[in-house]
């Protein structure tokens, strides 16, 4: 059996003329069986002192007297069992404290190291291209892998394209079922994710492939960061016993994640990016930080996070398509952060801390609504601490009420509508998501929604000369 096609080295990327003509299927993630794997060893692999070169492997023709029988090659399948199972109860915490410090390229060269061709890097296209640059760079062969779910832009189809180019590599592609996808849209329509939210679809086209894909592997990488999105991702370990999906020996702990770039900021990704001209999806330039379907990615404005480019007419704690569900923090009663039951203390920080900002309750808020001639207009945000595009806004809220202090007639306010408060915001303050903006004008009870997602102080202010 010959390693996958994609595997790559620093210095050499191998080609098919290296195989036996008789010897060109590759194992395939989602495909790799145990017995498959008793051909697959370390011994299989000859690396030279720069690691930049593999040997093909040795095979034999079979004949009577090679032929194993059924008892021996029994026991060579239990005691390799019993190799992986040592593997599987490793303290993978407590790696993950030893290399909390290391930089991705530590991380990345350990995770390599460790599970050789039983690991493969997860590339959804976008700037996640990091990991593989990392692979490349520790000169061990690695396996990469990404979802074609069929909805994908066309400029992530090309930077595939570019990226195998590149680096010498065949990304193997998983593909949802065709049936389920016919069912879904014969029954729903190509755009139901607009409707009833974006799981459904999610789950056909992302993660019953991932979990196939999953399945073949002992590990696999991720480009997770924790500054992706502060209210669910905030605590991802640079490695750990993936909590959600299994692994080719099945069951509960069959599976390692690794995050190398965990404790990485965007910013600093995007400086090692163009440092090693590492090619990029060109949607990048055009806007696209998050990228992931094209129905369901767009750019964002300055001021917004990163992830409110992905499902935006959903709340902001749906914003997680499955991938990475074990990682998604939540609180007992389902809320993001953790809100408790009356609504009004968290584990987060509270947000929009200007003393020029006034804090208004329920009974406040209710008290501006009965108003009808104000002496003043107000503008008012319903937010969630937890919310990570509630905090991408809260400087330039900040700023804007800092900057309307005492002259201009406008009070500038802030409505926690979480929690308890989440139903009477919705039904009376047309809380769609987090965050919400509305202004009050001086000679009107009816509040008026602030209808773009441009929530830099130029745009807020703007807004609220035409209308106030």
């Amino acid at each position: 059996m010959a390693l996958a096609i994609n595997v790559s080295s620093s210095s050499s990327s191998i080609s098919t003329s290296s195989f036996p003509s008789s010897d060109l299927k590759a194992p395939q993630i989602g495909s790799l069986r145990l017995s498959d794997r008793i051909n697959v060893s370390s011994a299989s692999l000859s690396l030279s002192g720069k690691r930049s070169s593999v040997k093909a492997l040795n095979v034999q023709s079979i004949t009577k007297e090679s032929m194993v029988p059924p008892q021996a090659a029994s026991m060579v399948a239990s005691e390799i069992r019993k190799k992986v199972d040592v593997i599987d109860v490793e303290d993978f915490e407590e790696l993950a404290k030893k290399l909390e410090t290391a930089s991705p390229l530590e991380i990345m060269d350990k995770a390599l190291e460790k599970f050789g061709n039983d690991i493969a890097i997860a590339f959804s296209g976008a700037e996640d291209v990091a990991l593989i640059e990392y692979a490349h760079l520790t000169g061990r062969p690695y396996r990469v892998f990404s979802l074609d779910t069929g909805r994908l832009n066309p400029e992530t189809y090309r930077l595939f394209d570019t990226v195998e180019k590149h680096y010498g590599i065949r990304i193997e592609y998983m593909f949802p079922d065709a049936v389920e996808v016919q069912a879904l849209v014969r029954n729903k329509g190509l755009f139901s994710f607009y409707e009833d939210g974006h799981q459904e679809c999610c789950r056909i086209r992302k993660v019953r492939p991932l979990r196939r894909a999953l399945k073949g592997l002992r590990a696999w990488i991720t480009g997770q960061r924790k500054d992706q999105s502060p209210g669910t991702r905030s605590e991802i370990p640079v490695v750990q016993v993936d909590p959600v999906f299994e692994g080719l020996d099945g069951g509960a702990g069959s599976l390692v994640k690794w995050n190398p770039v965990a404790n990485v900021e965007g910013n600093d990704v995007w400086s090692f990016l163009r440092t090693m001209d590492v090619p990029v999806n060109t949607l990048h330039a055009a806007g696209y930080v998050s990228i992931g379907c094209e129905p369901c990615t767009r750019a964002v404005l300055p001021g917004q996070h990163e992830r409110e480019g992905r499902w935006w007419w959903e709340d902001a704690k749906a914003k997680e398509c499955g991938l990475h569900k074990g990682n998604i923090k939540e609180s007992s009663n389902g809320n993001n952060a953790a809100v408790n039951g009356n609504g009004t203390t968290s584990t987060v920080d509270d947000i929009f801390k200007s003393e020029n900002v006034v804090s208004l309750s329920r009974q406040g808020i209710e008290n501006l609504m009965k108003l009808e001639n104000r002496k003043e207009a107000w503008i008012v945000v319903l937010y969630a601490p937890w919310c990570p595009f509630c905090q991408a806004m809260e400087a330039s809220f900040d700023e804007l009420a800092d900057k309307l202090k005492g002259g201009d007639g406008v009070k500038v306010a802030k409505f926690r509508a979480d929690g308890e408060q989440k139903e009477f915001a919705k039904s009376e303050l047309q809380l769609g998501s987090f965050p919400t903006i509305l202004v009050f004008p001086k000679n009107s009870s009816r509040p008026i929604k602030y209808p773009s997602e441009k929530r830099d102080v130029d745009s807020l202010t703007s807004f609220l000369n035409l209308v106030r």
